[in-house]
């Protein structure tokens, strides 16, 4: 390039920088999220609202079962799902991941498993492993009963899997499918009362605060590898990541523990507080977790977005 070109290409430079940041501060406001009702999705969502809606977008929520979400997505009616939970939704989730309508965003809850849970007296009795289910004594302390919530769900498919394979000898036992608040009070009636019961537990979750419950050893891996150990994923339209990479970048970097989670369960489900209030409160007590989960982000019209969250959510120094 000879030297009097130079000047035109670094003004040609800048245009297409000024371009650029103009494309990311037009990013569209809306951003619909699919929320089934669960509780730790429910203050998730709500919690990633927040920050959004403070960055300048407009974000959405539509309550909708885990079946209903996929294809919400894979028909682009919804934009964001951050409970992906695998690998009891994998049969949909691969489905849409091979339609190529979506995008992984990785793991947002790291320590999250499945299982069979017992009261920890029942465990201490002898119960410990799955294995032991069809022993006649346990077995018939429980009655050959199941506590599991609604039905189509991947934890009712998981079950009903395994009872139709006969795995650890439930071929003949019952499902007692109800739904998570119904499956909840019958595992606390029982504990009330020292009786023996096993349900279908997971954490993170607030039973595992106000429960004191252990999960069953799971060596045939009927709830997953790992006893049982799952990923959340976040996941989100090919279209949506496309058209928003700033938010989707928030989304991405969004990342708790299971304690931070259930703990929030807590808040909201157990001592029914408002899923925003909760939210916030987490948000004002983690600030050097908020500050990495911006790092990277603007707000809508381009602007850093710590500085933005920080005040407008009075989230102190981190």
């Amino acid at each position: 390039m000879s030297l009097s070109h130079r000047p035109l290409a670094f003004a040609l430079a800048g245009s297409l920088l000024a371009m650029s940041g103009l494309a990311q501060a037009e990013e569209s406001a809306q951003v619909r999220f699919s929320v089934p009702s669960w509780p730790g999705v429910t203050v998730k969502t709500a919690l990633a609202s927040t920050l959004l809606e403070t960055l300048g977008y407009e974000p959405q929520s539509a309550e909708l079962g885990a079946t209903i979400t996929y294809e919400a997505l894979t028909q682009r009616e919804v934009d964001v799902f951050l409970a992906g939970w695998l690998p009891a939704q994998k049969g949909m989730y691969d489905t849409a991941m091979e339609e190529g309508v979506l995008k992984d965003l990785g793991n947002n809850v790291n320590g999250a498993r499945l299982g069979f849970a017992v009261p920890t007296y029942v465990y201490e009795a002898g119960l410990t492993s799955a294995e032991q289910l069809d022993d006649p004594e346990y077995a018939d302390k429980l009655e050959s009963t199941v506590y599991s919530i609604e039905a189509g769900t991947g934890m009712s498919e998981i079950l009903n899997e395994a009872v139709d394979n006969d795995t650890y000898g439930l071929g003949d036992w019952r499902l007692s499918e109800t739904s998570t608040p119904g499956m909840l009070s019958a595992a606390k009636s029982a504990i009330d009362r020292d009786e023996w019961i096993v349900f279908a537990g997971w954490t993170p979750h607030w039973m595992n605060i106000e429960y004191d419950v252990k999960y069953l050893d799971d060596p045939e891996d009927m709830w997953g590898p790992n006893q049982g150990a799952s990923d959340v994923k976040t996941l989100v339209t090919t279209d949506f990541a496309d058209s928003h990479p700033n938010a989707t970048r928030l989304l991405d970097q969004l990342s708790f523990s299971a304690d931070d989670q259930s703990q929030m369960i807590l808040g909201f489900s157990y001592e029914e507080r408002e899923p925003d209030a909760v939210a916030l409160e987490w948000l004002r007590e983690h600030p050097a977790r908020v500050k990495a989960f911006l790092d990277g982000v603007t707000t809508r019209d381009g602007e850093p977005a710590w500085p933005a969250v920080q005040q407008a959510l009075e989230i102190p120094q981190a």
